[in-house]
């Protein structure tokens, strides 16, 4: 019985008379019985790798495990023949709300890729029940809600398999839930979310105000929940705990039902710890060996030759410190273990930035995955390299053998073959078909750099893209675009070193220039999409520009027409995929030497869109690839930025003083047009913002970006020339594929 029969004896009735929730319900079950019906990947060589990640930002499945199991023309067309779009049934799908950012995107990516290359490797998490939060704007700023995804059709497996997890007071059963991860042509692996049966959701208040206390209800309840005070902290700790105490739990089960000794775990087993949040993972693993009657001294090298960290950041503020009383009042029981690998560290060093307890007695967590794990990696070639030069420095020179790049990469099979089916389209009538299982064959692409009936008709498939994101916007949100302009795109978390507030500044500048009677060749619309911390005052505020930026510019006659602001709302996976096919020219402006990579630079360059950008993270390997002139690069470079922090010589007042551009730019936020629409407080406390802090060096590269930007918009006017740029982009994507990130995990790492 093929895919199409399996599905319709499941529905129980004729595709044309069910609803499109009963057609979703009965492709959900069809594609996990096919799932299953794949069998799992098994390494040859016993050996299995385990990702654990406090997020997984998976997006929807159906479309995406369809295209994996090779079904998914069979079934768009199966449907279309009895009336119905795929299209409206994969919106009637809910997207799982168990991720944020770059760093649970990044994860999902890994999964789809491990599992394609037919590698033995699951991910470990928590099901969170009601996510980050959803977002709405209300008077022109954020507010969080909860966005709750679970429904009784659910990709979610009940395994029926549980643990007990202690804690200081208490103790928690665990539940585990598994999602099938599909290898595209290949086996399924598993990624196993944790949970707990007591949760509740009915305890959340206004927005998602809920009480942090009540462990028992609310620990699988919010993802990152608001940890500006102690009871948020200690909540993070009860998460962190609980994710890797069940994560480590059951890879001790699973080896012990394989037969395996435990003494050899390293031989069969890699973990490996994607940021500081799953570090616990560590003790707690000593903790359970020696339980088993294993050595301390025998538990903490099995445990090292085991474990594996990624660092994801150049943040401090990222590097988690728990103080030790915080974990005393959670994990006691972890104590004397973390206690011990301390004294060991400070036996052997006495240089006090290498020591897991600092003097402020707060344990660092990246400290103890570098010391007690075998191999250290960053995420793009600039970003390790600073790892090595500056912030990690101490390390390296102790453990250089344990440093190691891996630039990330992102799945083509969700962001090119899922998301832009019409490049696909173009790539396959171009002679390109081959990179469905080899990235590298995009570079194919470049023999149709003067073909001008391949550009015109790459051209031709951008608009397409723009008017199908005009019309899905007016749809769900009754935005209007104007697909005849320009559109640039800034999509990411809200975080001041991403600087949202610089593009903010290019607004206004542009605002200001139109005001003046300089009207643009082309209409420009620039688009955001970002949620900010409940508890990041500075990126609510920014959020809070934005918004009073695009109503202000909404209703202004003389500007309207040339320049358009759009916000989005609710950012996420579904989002992206309408946006990045759209996107003309992408925003990667963070501030050089604090971006550690970026991914969403990989998919708009596969899809396509020129970057504009600083030499920051993954844009100076985007910049390696495609050349000087297929990419628009600006503002001072990372070995200057971090002479001038090391320096403390970057006074922002001085160039708002000295700059009457500058000056006119961070004043118009406290204009009276804005303060007519905004809030005073907020607008006036980002003005000083900029002029008194600014600690990520906005006003810095403000005029750069502007002069460069302007360049970008005038040379979108030469249509062969910007289609040129646009396939080197496409054509030199192919090294970000994920596939490659993994197959180097694995060659270098995991050996699975």
């Amino acid at each position: 019985m093929n895919f199409s029969e399996k599905l319709q004896q499941t529905l129980g009735k004729s595709i044309k008379d069910a609803a499109n929730e009963e057609i979703y319900a009965a492709l959900l079950s069809t594609v996990k019985e096919a799932a299953a019906d794949k069998g799992r990947n098994i390494s040859a060589i016993g050996r299995k790798v385990y990702y654990i990640s406090a997020e997984f930002l998976i997006g929807k499945l159906l479309s995406n495990n369809l295209i994996n199991l090779g079904v998914y023309d069979e079934v768009r067309e199966l449907l279309a023949a009895n009336g119905k779009d795929i299209c409206e049934i994969e919106e009637v799908e809910p997207e799982p709300s168990l991720g944020n950012g770059g760093l649970g995107r990044l994860a999902a990516c890994f999964l789809d890729s491990i599992a394609t290359l037919g590698l033995e490797g699951d991910g470990i998490g928590l099901n969170y029940h009601l996510g980050l939060f959803k977002q709405v704007f209300e008077n022109h700023k954020q507010k969080e809600t909860p966005n709750p995804w679970i429904q009784n059709t659910s990709w979610l497996t009940d395994t029926e398999i549980g643990f007990d997890v202690p804690f200081k007071d208490f103790s928690l059963h665990s539940k585990l839930y598994d999602i099938d991860v599909t290898g595209y042509e290949n086996g399924t692996n598993k990624l196993h979310l944790f949970d707990i049966e007591s949760v509740n959701e009915n305890i959340v208040g206004d927005g998602i105000a809920f009480d942090k206390n009540d462990i028992r209800e609310n620990l699988t309840l919010f993802l990152y929940p608001d940890d500006s005070d102690k009871q948020g902290e200690l909540l993070r700790i009860y998460q962190q705990y609980f994710m890797v105490s069940n994560g480590a739990q059951f890879i001790l089960k699973e080896c012990e039902e394989k037969g395996y000794a435990l003494e050899e775990l390293d031989k069969h087993v890699v973990i490996q710890i994607n940021d500081t949040h799953p570090s616990m993972v560590i003790p707690e693993l000593i903790r359970l060996l020696t339980a088993r009657g294993i050595s301390m001294d025998k538990a903490i090298e099995i445990v090292t030759n085991t474990c594996a960290y990624t660092n994801h950041t150049i943040l401090a503020e990222a590097l988690e410190k728990w103080p030790v009383d915080y974990l005393e009042a959670v994990v006691p029981h972890l104590m004397p273990i973390i206690r011990e690998l301390a004294a060991r560290v400070a036996a052997k060093y006495n240089n006090k930035d290498v020591q897991i307890i600092d003097e402020w007695n707060r344990v660092h967590m990246a400290r103890m995955d570098m010391h007690y794990g075998f191999s250290v990696n960053g995420v793009a070639a600039l970003h390790t390299e600073i790892l090595k030069d500056v912030e990690l420095k101490p390390f390296y020179d102790i453990y250089p053998e344990k440093f190691n790049n891996k630039t990330n990469g992102i799945t083509f099979r969700r962001w090119l073959m899922h998301c832009d089916k019409k490049l696909v389209e173009w790539m396959d009538k171009y002679g390109v078909g081959e990179f469905r299982k080899d990235a590298s064959k995009l570079e194919g692409l470049l023999a149709q750099i003067d073909n001008e009936e391949a550009l015109n008709a790459l051209l031709d498939v951008k608009q397409q893209n723009k008017t199908a994101l005009k019309e899905y916007l007016e749809k769900e949100s009754g935005v209007v675009l104007n697909d005849n302009a320009i559109f640039d795109i800034q999509i990411k978390r809200l975080h001041e070193y991403k600087r949202q507030q610089m593009n903010v500044l290019y607004i206004i500048y542009k605002y200001l220039d139109i005001k003046a009677g300089n009207k643009p060749k082309r209409p420009i619309t620039m688009i955001f999409g970002a949620k900010a911390a409940p508890a990041y005052i500075i990126a609510k505020d920014i959020i809070h520009v934005i918004l009073c930026l695009q109503e202000l510019i909404k209703n202004d006659p003389e500007v309207a027409p040339y320049l358009q602001v759009v916000m989005v709302e609710n950012y996420n996976v579904t989002m992206a995929e309408k946006l990045i096919p759209a996107c003309e020219v992408s925003e990667q402006i963070s501030l050089a030497s604090k971006e550690a990579s970026g991914t969403g630079n990989m998919k708009f360059m596969l899809n396509g869109a020129v970057t504009l950008g600083t030499e920051d993270g993954a844009n100076v390997e985007i910049h390696q690839l495609v050349g000087d002139e297929n990419i628009y690069i600006f503002g001072e470079s990372s070995d200057q930025v971090i002479e001038h922090y090391a320096k403390s010589d970057y006074v922002a007042a001085d160039y708002y003083i000295n700059d009457a551009d500058i000056r006119k730019w961070v004043d118009f936020i406290i204009s009276p047009e804005m303060m007519k629409i905004g809030d005073v407080r907020t607008l006036l406390e980002i003005h000083a913002e900029l002029i008194q802090k600014d600690w990520f060096m906005t006003l810095l590269d403000v005029k750069d970006y502007v002069q460069t930007k302007e360049r970008v918009f005038a040379d979108y006017e030469d249509r062969m020339s910007w289609a040129k740029k646009m396939i080197v982009n496409i054509a030199k994507a192919g090294f970000f594929s994920s596939d490659r990130t993994i197959a180097e995990y694995n060659r270098d790492i995991w050996h699975v």
